[in-house]
């Protein structure tokens, strides 16, 4: 229903006046110490770490095999076509909210909504995911100084994972004490962790085999060694194909995986808030970032497959999965294991913290236009909302400590895709909409390159298992429930369609 020109119902748009507006409320205020430099840190920090240090090998052993490589190219290429489409996004509208902020402009507040819950699914679960992988190496890396330490203990039907709270503990802490501190605690970790994967690189050369990378791409695997039904990709299931272990349909399901080693970029998106001068540093600490750990990472997956057989990187029969030191511990190679537990330690930290940091701030914004309780949006005296901090510190600290997130992984992946899909559709309609908007980074070639980025996302969610996809609606559904129950009812943008128009709050018409 439109009444003078204005959306009323689930289908309302915010304007990016209003967005940027609403960033002065004195209550809601959040503190600009961000510079170009601070941006690129927070990217490589969240998006070096569990696909260098877990994935890159398991992904190798169980689903591509050398093509691993090829598979983290493939991602990487998808993930540069979306963020063309965030770096023109996030410099017009520097509002905290990433993704969500944009569709509110574009969308409207029901598929604002949508993709707000969908940040939640990506960012909790993510950090969730990663604290746990933190947790492993905090264990592995006692073991390589001689103590037989366990970071998870059974209670009961429970398994309580020490490590993993002791971590979102800390960090929540941390964030909750301001952002600029959280960014320099993030460089110290983050050059920790560049440094020792380019140590992996330099000695990995030296017992690269060549005879390792073939067959690059491994002949699609039959019997018991395949996975099908709901765990094969969809893409392979449409296709007609018995799995999608190994062959073309493995290396496409690789990329789909390897895609969750990439997953943070966005965040850069969600601090344009609190950037000195977004026009300029959005940009550039997205796309700055994205290439800096592309190089890394197809440096390291060429090396690790190139020292051992893929096959020897197989997840093995109890369920413990390869990493980068297993590769170094099967050559002899021990002090370059225990340099990797170091590495990946630091390498996680930051993950965590910064998926812990973009998962706050959509809080924020949702909480800020009424979707969420308010008082979730109130910033204290550091500059940072601190009860979302408090609150999304006590889920990602249950969900670590208590759930097994091991098939959680692509839950991430697709929630991130779809986020990546509507952001691209929203460059050609906030294009065509607002062409008035002073664009500081413009797309090249629009509408080709948010059609390709559209395209290649879609791609990589039908690589995804079956069985993802029924988590992911299952979890959509509940989300629109919770809109029409509170958040719809609650919308400080309905309310003041309303009250300028003398409507009632809540247009039942929809």
């Amino acid at each position: 229903m439109t009444v003078g020109g204005r959306q009323f119902g689930i289908m309302r748009t915010k304007s990016v006046e209003q967005s940027i507006q609403d960033t002065d409320e004195p209550d809601t205020r959040l503190r600009k110490d961000l510079t170009t430099w601070d941006l690129i840190v927070f990217g490589v920090a969240v998006v070096v770490g569990a696909g260098i240090f877990t994935l890159a090998a398991s992904t190798a052993g169980d689903r591509a095999g050398p093509s691993v490589s090829l598979a983290f190219v493939l991602a990487a290429i998808a993930c540069g076509l979306a963020a063309l489409c965030y770096a023109e996004f996030a410099s017009t509208v520097p509002v905290a909210g990433s993704a969500y902020t944009f569709s509110y402009a574009t969308f409207g507040e029901f598929i604002a909504w949508i993709i707000g819950w969908d940040l939640v699914l990506e960012f909790a679960v993510g950090s969730a995911v990663v604290a746990k992988g933190w947790s492993e190496y905090l264990q592995t890396a006692f073991s390589q100084f001689g103590m037989d330490v366990t970071t998870a203990y059974e209670l009961g039907a429970l398994t309580m994972d020490w490590g993993a709270l002791l971590l979102v503990v800390v960090l929540a802490t941390l964030l909750a004490l301001g952002t600029k501190l959280s960014s320099r605690v993030s460089l110290v970790f983050t050059a920790i962790k560049v440094a020792i994967v380019l140590l992996v690189v330099v000695v990995g050369i030296g017992y690269v085999n060549a005879d390792n990378y073939s067959p690059y791409i491994p002949p699609a695997a039959q019997g018991a060694e395949a996975e099908a039904g709901i765990k094969q990709s969809l893409l392979s299931l449409l296709g007609g194909e018995g799995s999608s272990t190994f062959g073309i349909y493995g290396l496409l399901a690789a990329a789909s995986i390897v895609f969750f080693a990439f997953i943070g970029f966005d965040v850069v998106a969600t601090t344009a808030e609190e950037t000195k001068n977004p026009q300029k540093a959005l940009p550039r600490g997205i796309l700055g970032s994205l290439a800096i750990v592309t190089v890394l990472y197809v440096a390291v997956a060429l090396v690790l497959t190139g020292m051992v057989s893929y096959t020897q990187l197989a997840t093995q029969p109890d369920g413990t999965r390869a990493t980068l030191a297993t590769a170094f511990a099967q050559l002899g190679v021990d002090w370059a294991a225990t340099v990797i537990a170091v590495g990946a330690l630091a390498g996680l930290t930051t993950v965590v913290m910064v998926l812990m940091l973009g998962q706050i701030r959509v809080l924020f914004a949702m909480s800020r236009d009424g979707l969420l309780p308010r008082p979730l949006s109130r910033t204290g005296r550091h500059g940072t909302p601190a009860r979302a901090t408090w609150l999304v510190g006590v889920v990602v600290a249950i969900a670590a400590t208590f759930f097994p997130a091991g098939e959680l992984e692509q839950m991430v992946n697709i929630g991130t895709l779809f986020a990546f899909v509507l952001v691209s559709v929203g460059v050609v309609i906030l294009r065509r909409i607002r062409p008035d908007l002073p664009r500081s980074f413009r797309t090249p070639l629009v509408p080709l390159v948010p059609i390709l980025s559209v395209l290649a996302c879609v791609w990589l969610m039908l690589s995804l298992s079956v069985e993802t996809w029924l988590r992911f609606v299952g979890w959509m559904i509940i989300g629109v429930g919770v809109y029409f129950l509170y958040s719809r009812r609650h919308s400080r943008l309905g309310r003041r369609i309303a009250a300028q128009y003398g409507q009632e709050p809540v247009d039942t018409a929809g």
